[in-house]
């Protein structure tokens, strides 16, 4: 454990965590296809300040070069990485998060900013159509510009 904590203090500590956003109901599946359509439709260009370097999208066996999969993964500018996929077993959306701290504390406060920025196009419960998913994608891009 000490050599462990020798390594974090050199090189930081990394966090692996998993949120999943649950869409019950008939129009649950809709609800899923129409988020991640969107999120193709009008890629995040940043999340929570920090400016998306790149996405690999998995439905693009032409650049993956692997079969196809629902699976949208975004690099950030600094490293830490957002994957985001439907369950294949239950009406949820999943988001992996990867992040960097100096210690473990600042790795999940970096999670919890990252999860707070996507909060808003994932946390439905009520019924809402493709065209407000996307004027959410938008807005949260927008207001970020603003700032």
């Amino acid at each position: 454990k000490q050599r462990l904590e020798e390594i974090y203090a050199q090189y930081g500590r990394y966090l692996n965590k998993i949120d999943s956003f649950e869409f019950p109901g008939l129009s649950g599946m809709d609800k899923m296809s129409g988020i991640m359509e969107n999120l193709r439709k009008n890629p995040l260009e940043e999340i929570a300040g920090y400016k998306v370097a790149s996405v690999i999208d998995y439905e693009k066996t032409e650049e993956t070069g692997l079969p196809k999969a629902n699976v949208l993964v975004y690099k950030l500018e600094n490293n830490e990485t957002v994957i985001v996929r439907p369950s294949g077993t239950e009406p949820k959306i999943k988001i992996y998060y990867t992040t960097l701290g100096k210690d473990l504390a600042e790795a999940e406060a970096e999670k919890e900013k990252l999860a707070g920025a996507l909060k808003p196009i994932f946390h439905w419960r009520k019924k809402i159509s493709s065209k407000y998913v996307a004027y959410m994608l938008k807005s949260i891009h927008y207001s970020k510009v603003i700032k």
